[in-house]
């Protein structure tokens, strides 16, 4: 009987049965990604930063102009990375909105004026809901799965939702208390200080609890009962 002769394995062919599947899926994103990554963090601080800076050597209206260049070039450069315009154009919006401020009543706490506000406003709806029985949360949670769930009707999924809310809502509370309190006694570098610190520290821990929330609630109405 003749030989038989092994057909040819070339070591491209032999390589492929051993890579990974170029196919398969990434892996999800981390929270950290999802919030804009350390570069996120740094956008949104550096114009506080250089504002309060600039305020403390600088006339107001010189500090609310390189405020606003430093606007400008963080949107380039994140033009730049290719990041999507409405997310670059907004940050750069909200740092002219607030050197507008400035320029029109000549106060550099009013800087900070529109983000306290914000954050009165963020307490109250979520801090509300709470009280009204319906957590912020948990609304959202079920219309981001159909809005056909019953959550409210199960004690823990509803328990966690008022945690979560509450949280956010203690950093909205925290936010305006620390941040009005600084604005009264006209501490423009206290305003800058508060602002990065109570950023996106306190947003991370509040949306680790909301995170959370969200898988308890998908555990017990939805994995459970398919």
């Amino acid at each position: 009987m003749p030989n038989e002769v092994e057909p040819d394995v070339t070591p491209e062919r032999r390589h492929a049965s051993t890579r990974p599947d170029d196919t398969a899926q990434p892996a999800a994103p981390t929270m950290l990604h999802q919030m804009g990554g350390v570069a996120g963090f740094v956008y949104s601080t550096v114009p506080v930063i250089v504002f309060v800076t600039a305020d403390a050597f600088l006339p107001l209206a010189v500090a609310v102009g390189v405020a606003v260049a430093t606007g400008l070039a963080l949107l380039m450069v994140r033009l730049l990375r290719g990041e999507r315009l409405i997310s670059a154009v907004g940050s750069l919006l909200g740092v002219a909105v607030a050197a507008g401020i400035v320029a029109w009543t000549g106060s550099a706490r009013d800087f900070f004026v529109i983000g306290i506000w914000a954050s009165l406003a963020g307490f109250i709806v979520t801090f509300g809901s709470v009280l009204a029985r319906r957590p912020l949360t948990g609304v959202i949670w079920n219309a981001l799965h159909g809005g056909r769930h019953a959550w409210r009707s199960v004690r823990a999924v509803r328990v966690a939702h008022d945690v979560a809310t509450l949280a956010a809502a203690s950093v909205f509370g925290s936010r305006f208390a620390v941040q009005q309190w600084l604005y009264l006694t006209d501490s423009t570098g206290g305003l800058g200080l508060a602002r990065v610190v109570m950023g996106t520290p306190l947003t991370v821990l509040a949306a680790l609890v909301i995170v959370w929330a969200f898988r308890r609630s998908t555990g017990r109405l939805i994995r459970t009962n398919p």
